[in-house]
């Protein structure tokens, strides 16, 4: 690839960015769309109406640039939650690491590889990207030193930033667990795998058992029961509230039909007046529930102890001389608990794991022919040798060869990506995971390895098939083959850093599906209510494109330097863009308390390892046997570092600390709120949890949240403390002007409190 079609494949790119940015900027003005740019403001908050004028709504502004780049991380934890510091901390980490990497790489590495040989340059569009790439240097070149030293410079300096950043965040993961005091997941641990007993339930064994064994910290459990008549009434319940949640107050309860040319008259959305309360639906109480009702009980129970440490002692401890019985392990908090895996047998995880992972591994293979067929177009010079019909094709459109060598290869990869991350979680559900965040990280966990295999591995692979280079033959042969093939695959990095970077960071503050649902619904359904989705931010796809340029740039930083402003500008794009899309569109329903910061470590420590590789070998290509030599204990020197973070930070990301539990137990029984808690525990994780809309709602039917606010520009926003009443739903009460809306937020939208520095992020929104 040249610089040309390099220069097109950005243009393209930089076109696409500033127009979406700009639609953005005055879409979300738009009163219709605010369901789909605030779906946080809508679900927690409290919005005096203030539309702006005319004017301002039709034109693009960056003041959303100005209130992400102003949100300070304790608005972020305030707003939501542990995970989405620990994200934005992903971002700031990579900007240091690589605005060093960039500073040594372009003052020094850049023109060493430049002027590597002695040749007469062309103009900078003309020349080639391998002109800038270490291939340049010419065999025992005295100036392969300054690729040593700048390496380790880079490996220094990225050690250091995630050493402080690994215990910034480890002092953060500690905080977060002491100051979730009524956590009610502290004291519960989930048991799986109940032997079976023909003379009791499965209930009378849980209690005989842990009565037994157990007495002086067992304080009640609460079976789960499968999913058949609980889980139908929590449906139809839950869909009954969200759909009187939308019907106007104003609506008259005389029925009315409205005439079909084809079915005949049809029922529209009025109610009827029944005659007497005979006619009426009978409620089921919570008492009334029994084997009969809920079909029968699954060998799983979530298990409550009077303190944390008794909780966590029995999560750790084997119970019984055979491992797939009695299996122990701390709950997961109310709201993250995927209900339809606790049905699983626990026999059967093993095997579904096993499963999961061969579907994994044949889709890998099977996505080796779209990468195959995308590199077949980075290289059609070298297919035009064998086939003279692209050879004249492209020598006759030269704008052509651009977009179709520079743009076109990077965009087919990316569609076709958009088919992993649900195949991954669909894998993930499949596993058996117990708690949607676990869920969502192993997802996270298969999508990593599976980008990094096609993009990269695959990539470098498949293109040296096409070049007909030399394949790998041994693991002695690892270094010296893949120096031989990155620099080759510079071109085809930058411009999926341009496609899958830049433009997709567009995508996600577009939010094109959210935004063509919503225009079909008002324009083509007919549907007035400003009714919305809650959504969850996606982990499990911006962490592993995080940490996949992250492992371009790193392995590419002394091979083709030319990749680090475009990094840099895609890792400062993501930085606002990720704190927008966070305070405005997803809510937190449920965190896994900064689990996901071990993998961006453990991936960058790979990362750097496999740059000190590729280095090693391309030394060993170039005959320079004092770099080499200097190489091989810096590798060392940074496995070395990786193990002394796993043994001294890891473990607090796995298991909860006893100090701080015991600390926190003697806190509540100091204050008495021992007894509360125990009173709350099997409430909280009831599989028929309390849903009824507010009195007051109810009243006044349970009004829309989109209907009478303003977001942007907004002049008041005072969140309201949680109602505690509202366990799946939103009770939304209408003020007397008519202006101001009330949404009271239900713990599954909002899981903590406000804070004051919650509110000051609306103020300023």
């Amino acid at each position: 690839m040249d610089v040309a079609a390099l220069l097109t494949s950005a243009g393209i790119n930089v076109a696409i960015c500033i127009v979406l940015v700009s639609l953005y900027s005055i879409l979300r003005k738009q009163p219709a769309n605010y369901c789909v740019y605030f779906g946080r403001m809508l679900s927690s908050g409290r919005v005096k109406r203030h539309d702006p004028h005319w004017y301002e709504r039709f034109a693009p502004s960056p003041s959303w640039l100005l209130k992400a780049w102003e949100t300070t991380e304790e608005e972020m934890l305030a707003a939501a939650g542990l995970d989405a510091v620990v994200l934005i901390r992903m971002v700031i980490c990579s900007i240091r690491i690589f605005s060093i990497v960039a500073v040594v790489c372009i003052a020094f590495v850049l023109p060493v590889n430049y002027y590597g040989q002695k040749m007469e340059h062309k103009e900078v569009h003309l020349e080639s990207l391998g002109v800038f790439t270490i291939e340049n240097l010419h065999q025992r070149s005295r100036w392969l030193w300054v690729h040593c030293l700048s390496l380790y410079i880079i490996s220094s300096a990225t050690c250091a930033l995630l050493y402080f950043e690994y215990k910034n965040i480890t002092k953060r993961r500690l905080a977060h667990i002491a100051e979730s005091a009524s956590k009610p997941s502290h004291f519960t641990v989930l048991i799986r795998a109940i032997p079976q007993s023909p003379e009791q339930s499965y209930s009378e064994t849980v209690s005989k058992y842990f009565t037994n064994y157990y007495a002086p910290s067992y304080v009640s459990h609460l079976m789960v029961y499968r999913d058949g008549f609980i889980q139908r009434l929590r449906n139809e319940t839950e869909r009954m509230c969200q759909a009187m949640k939308h019907v106007s107050s104003d609506l008259s309860c005389n029925p009315s039909l409205k005439s079909c040319t084809f079915c005949g008259p049809a029922a529209t959305n009025s109610f009827q007046i029944l005659a007497n309360e005979a006619d009426s639906v009978k409620t089921l109480e919570l008492g009334e529930l029994t084997l009969a009702t809920t079909e029968e009980e699954r060998p799983v129970a979530f298990v409550f102890f009077k303190s944390r440490y008794d909780a966590l002692v029995v999560s750790e401890v084997l119970q019984t001389p055979n491992p797939m019985l009695w299996v122990a392990d701390l709950a997961p908090e109310p709201h993250d608990v995927h209900w339809r895996n606790l049905r699983i047998p626990y026999r059967q995880l093993w095997m579904r794991r096993i499963a999961t992972l061969v579907g994994a591994i044949a889709f890998m293979f099977v996505f080796l022919f779209p990468v195959a067929f995308v590199q077949g177009l980075t290289q059609l010079q070298t297919l035009s040798k064998n086939f003279p019909f692209l050879k004249d094709f492209l020598n006759r459109r030269n704008f052509v060869n651009q977009v179709i060598t520079g743009y076109l290869p990077s965009v087919i990869l990316v569609l076709f990506f958009y088919a992993v991350p649900p195949l991954m979680m669909y894998f993930s559900t499949l596993e058996g995971c117990v708690s949607r965040s676990l869920r969502k990280k192993s997802a996270c966990i298969k999508i990593l390895y599976f980008t990094i295999w096609n993009v990269f591995f695959v990539n470098i692979l498949s293109g040296s098939v096409i070049r007909q280079l030399a394949v790998l033959s041994s693991v002695r042969d690892i270094p010296a083959q893949l120096a031989k093939l990155v620099p080759a695959q510079a071109g085809f990095f930058m411009t999926y850093c341009f496609t899958s970077g830049w433009a997709g960071l567009a995508c996600e503050i577009m939010q094109p599906v959210g935004l063509i649902w919503n225009l079909i619904r008002k324009v083509i359904v007919k549907n007035k209510e400003d009714s919305y989705e809650t959504l969850r931010f996606p982990y499990h796809t911006e962490i592993p494109r995080l940490l996949l340029f992250g492992l371009l740039g790193l392995t590419n930083s002394v091979i083709a330097p030319l990749i680090m402003p475009f990094l840099l500008i895609y890792f400062f794009f993501a930085y606002l863009v990720y704190k927008n899309q966070i305070i405005n569109v997803y809510i937190t329903k449920y965190e896994s308390g900064g689990q996901y910061w071990p993998i961006f470590h453990n991936t960058t420590i790979f990362s750097l390892i496999l740059s000190q590789v590729i280095a090693l070998g391309f030394f060993g290509l170039k005959l320079s046997t004092v770099a080499s030599g200097f190489t091989i204990p810096l590798i060392l020197l940074t496995l070395l570092f990786s193990e002394y973070c796993r043994q001294r930070f890891a473990p607090i990301f796995q298991k909860y600390p006893a100090e701080i539990l015991i600390a926190m137990d003697r806190a509540d029984e100091v204050k008495g709120k021992m007894d509360e808690i125990h009173n709350n525990l099997k409430a909280a994780y009831s599989q028929i949890p309390s849903l009824s809309c507010s009195q007051e709602s109810s009243k006044a039917g349970c009004s829309s949240p989109g209907s009478d606010q303003e977001l942007p520009d907004s002049e008041q926003l005072k969140p309201e403390k949680e109602s505690l009443k509202a366990e799946y739903i939103w009770a939304f009460q209408r003020s007397k002007s008519g202006h101001d809306l009330e949404v009271k937020s239900c713990p599954s939208a909002s899981p903590n409190r406000y804070s004051p520095g919650f509110a000051e992020i609306y103020k300023r929104t």
